[in-house]
């Protein structure tokens, strides 16, 4: 299988690019993780057309 270069170069702009140390993650509260959830679940009801969520939300028509 042809390879477009050689691969012995693999991974060289990785291995080249500096390590940035990771930010520390803030978390939300709970009253703003609460409202986000309650959003998220109850208010974006009009998407879903009332068919509900989950992952069993298509089924089939029999005919």
């Amino acid at each position: 299988m042809p390879t477009h270069g050689s691969l012995t170069k693999a991974g060289k702009v990785r291995n080249q690019t500096p390590k940035l140390a990771a930010r520390p993650k803030k978390s939300m509260g709970p009253k703003s993780r609460n409202f986000k959830n309650y959003k998220k679940r109850f208010l974006n009801q009009t998407e879903t057309m009332g068919r509900g969520r989950g992952r069993r939300r298509r089924r089939r028509r029999r005919r």
